[in-house]
C-alpha cells in the first residue's frame, strides 16, 4: 500500500479556467443528483494519476490497451487516463448523466490532454451495465460511488466489470476515507446499514482480487484507490459469489 501525492504542477490560466468550469458544472449537478456523483467537487489530479496507474504500468510496454472508464463525470479522471495513454490505445468513456457526457464530448475537442486521444475515444451516455458484453477491456477505471448504491447494485456492477475484463486485466476504483465513521454519527440508520452492506460487497472483491491499494490525501475528501486483477484462469461462470 502506498500514498499518492499530487503530480500536478502550476496550471496555466486556460487550464485553470477549465478546472473552474468543471467544478461549477460538477457542483451544480451534485446538488441535484448527489446519489450519482457521491461528492460535491471533481476528483483531484492526484487521484486521477493514481487511478491511471495500470494504464501506465502495463506488462508489455509495446502492448496497446483497450480501456473503459465508468462514471467519467466532468473528465477529471479521464484527463489522467488520457495522459497515460499511448498510440494504439482506445478508450470508452461511459457517463449516465447527459450533461456530464456532453461536457466530456466537448473536452475531447478543447482540452489539451483529452484532444490528444480524441480519435481513439468514444463517449457513451448510458449506464455501464447497458454497454453490453460484446467488447472486452484490458483496463477498467471506475469512478462510480459504490457507497451510494445498494449491495445488490454494487455486486451487479462489479460482476459486469469482471465479465468484460479480459483475463489478467485490471480494475481500478476508489472510495472515500472515513465515510463509514462519519455516517455512523450523522446518517440515518437505514442509510448507514445500506452503506455497510455495500462496503461488505466491495471488501469481498478487494480481498479476492486486490493487487495494490493507495491512499490519496490530496483529494476532497481523501480517498482509497484499489487495484484489482482478474485471474488469467477465471471466466464469469467460474467466479465465486459473495455470501
Amino acid at each position: 500500500m502506498s500514498e499518492t501525492q499530487s503530480p500536478a504542477g502550476p496550471l496555466s490560466a486556460l487550464r485553470l479556467e477549465e478546472r473552474l468550469r468543471d467544478t461549477r458544472l460538477f457542483f451544480g449537478q451534485a446538488l441535484r443528483t448527489f446519489h450519482a456523483t457521491g461528492s460535491i467537487v471533481p476528483s483531484s489530479g492526484a487521484l486521477a494519476y493514481e487511478m491511471a496507474e495500470y494504464v501506465r504500468r502495463r506488462p508489455d510496454p509495446e502492448q496497446s490497451l483497450s480501456i473503459l472508464e465508468a462514471g467519467a463525470g466532468t473528465g477529471a479522471i479521464s484527463r489522467g487516463i488520457a495522459a497515460a495513454m499511448r498510440p494504439g490505445d482506445t478508450i470508452d468513456l461511459v457517463e449516465a448523466n447527459p450533461e456530464f457526457a456532453a461536457h466530456v464530448e466537448e473536452l475531447l475537442k478543447t482540452d489539451p490532454e483529452m484532444s490528444r486521444v480524441a480519435d481513439s475515444a468514444a463517449v457513451h451516455a448510458c449506464l455501464v451495465n447497458d454497454m453490453g458484453t460484446d467488447r472486452t477491456y484490458d483496463v477498467i477505471v471506475s469512478g462510480l460511488p459504490f457507497a451510494n448504491f445498494t449491495a445488490e447494485q454494487v455486486e451487479s456492477i462489479l460482476d459486469h466489470y469482471f465479465t468484460v475484463l479480459r483475463p489478467g486485466g485490471t480494475l481500478s476504483f476508489y472510495g472515500y476515507l472515513y465515510t463509514k465513521q462519519v455516517k455512523a454519527v450523522i446518517a440515518k440508520r437505514e442509510d448507514y446499514l445500506r452503506q455497510a452492506r455495500s462496503g461488505w460487497v466491495v471488501q469481498d472483491w478487494i480481498d479476492r482480487y486486490r493487487i495494490d491499494s493507495a491512499r490519496v490525501y490530496a483529494n476532497i475528501p481523501p480517498a482509497w484507490v484499489h487495484h484489482l486483477r482478474k485471474p488469467e484462469w477465471e471466466s464469469a461462470g467460474e467466479r465465486p459469489r459473495a455470501l
